[in-house]
């Protein structure tokens, strides 16, 4: 059995235990905000956040700020009923042929009594220097990983999780459906969306992940 790990996966090892399907563009349907308004609390306190960024020269910020001060604030702002928002989660969980293994920076998933039992949403913040890994293919270990995880509880196949990266203040956001839980080589099926900056679209992220929530 393989054993993958968030900070070593690359295209090649992932493509060996599943296949995968990339589709880019911006007209994915789950990307068109329907329904979706900010209250005027929710607008002052992005508003708030964009004051934080907006003077100051974001890229030259460690991931550490830009994390507290831009990040995950808005990953907050997006909680709803028993969905909450998390840091530094572990995610790890067994496929048939395949182990993953890893932490992810954020996620936004059904929080029981205290602890994370169901990840909606992965977030991934890129690295730096020369120990940074692709964060598109970390993305999809992770939302691999979530999949199983939330198969694990209703079964449902495929499975459809959410997930983004970040570089500095931008966003960009994945759907994935997951097929084949239980075969030896599990279909991902990947959309990415356009990228997201925080200092002019916060407004635009926050509806996104609010209409993410919404969605489970």
């Amino acid at each position: 059995m393989s054993k993958l790990t968030f900070s070593t996966l690359n295209l090649d090892s992932l493509t060996q235990v599943v296949t995968l399907t990339e589709q880019e563009g911006v007209n994915h349907n789950w990307t068109h905000i329907k329904d979706v308004s900010l209250t005027e609390d929710e607008q002052r306190r992005v508003q708030e956040i964009q004051n934080s960024i907006g003077a100051e020269p974001i890229h030259l910020m460690n991931e550490a700020t830009i994390w507290a001060r831009a990040i995950y604030p808005l990953l907050m702002l997006a909680e709803q009923g028993s969905i909450r928002a998390w840091g530094e989660v572990s995610l790890n969980t067994v496929y048939p042929t395949f182990e993953l293994d890893g932490i992810a920076d954020g996620v936004l998933g059904k929080s029981v009594a205290g602890r994370l039992k169901s990840p909606y949403l992965v977030v991934v913040e890129t690295k730096r220097g020369i120990e940074a890994q692709n964060p598109l293919i970390q993305l999809y270990e992770q939302l691999l990983a979530a999949a199983h995880l939330n198969w694990k509880t209703n079964h449902h196949d495929p499975q459809v999780v959410f997930g983004c990266y970040t570089i500095a203040d931008s966003w960009t956001f994945v759907r994935a459906e997951v097929m084949g839980m239980e075969t030896d080589k599990p279909s991902l099926t990947i959309e990415i969306s356009k990228e997201y900056t925080e200092k002019v679209d916060a407004s635009t992220i926050l509806k996104l992940l609010k209409q993410i929530v919404a969605y489970y």
